[in-house]
């Protein structure tokens, strides 16, 4: 296996690239575009990635509800003190518990999917050139040692700069 770095200046080739390498049988799986700065999914002609970030909030949001109850039920479950007649479970001081709990678990649960979702960090992150910082874009292309030379013309006869190999054992 190794993995490829092409570097291009202008996001119009890069963009003629993924086209070319989608026709050459490459998919979206196989090659990962790295930029700069942020552009809108799909503007290198790769396909959108389907989100699951609000699945996070959902499931915080019911943890954080479930161990408000557990909290409060519990808490006047041990400590049964009836004043005035009332009942022991009140259900309005259980609320406030339940809403701030609820809030906090869904907020807790959002950043860690954001991270997620983000690949923050990323530890098989590949190859990398710092010219991608001053504004070069690359694409990254992990494919076998057979398809290495024709991989690298493809992509130079698209436009790219520089292309580095780096060879995986």
């Amino acid at each position: 296996m190794a993995q490829l770095l092409a570097l291009y200046k202008t996001a119009e080739s890069a963009a003629q690239s993924t086209e070319a390498l989608e026709g050459a049988g490459i998919t979206n799986e196989e090659f990962d575009i790295l930029t700069d700065s942020p552009y809108p999914e799909g503007a290198f002609g790769e396909k959108e990635p389907q989100h699951k970030l609000y699945v996070f909030p959902f499931m915080g949001a019911c943890i954080g509800f479930t161990l408000a109850m557990i909290e409060t039920i519990g808490t006047q479950t041990a400590y049964p003190l009836v004043t005035g007649g009332k009942p022991i479970f009140s259900m309005p001081a259980m609320t406030i518990i339940a809403y701030e709990l609820t809030m906090l678990g869904a907020i807790i649960a959002t950043v860690i999917g954001i991270f997620f979702e983000s690949r923050i960090p990323n530890p098989f992150a590949g190859i990398y050139d710092e010219r991608i910082t001053e504004g070069y874009i690359g694409i990254t292309v992990v494919c076998d040692d057979s398809k290495l030379d024709s991989l690298e013309t493809l992509l130079k006869s698209n436009g790219a700069e520089d292309i580095i190999i780096e060879k995986q054992s």
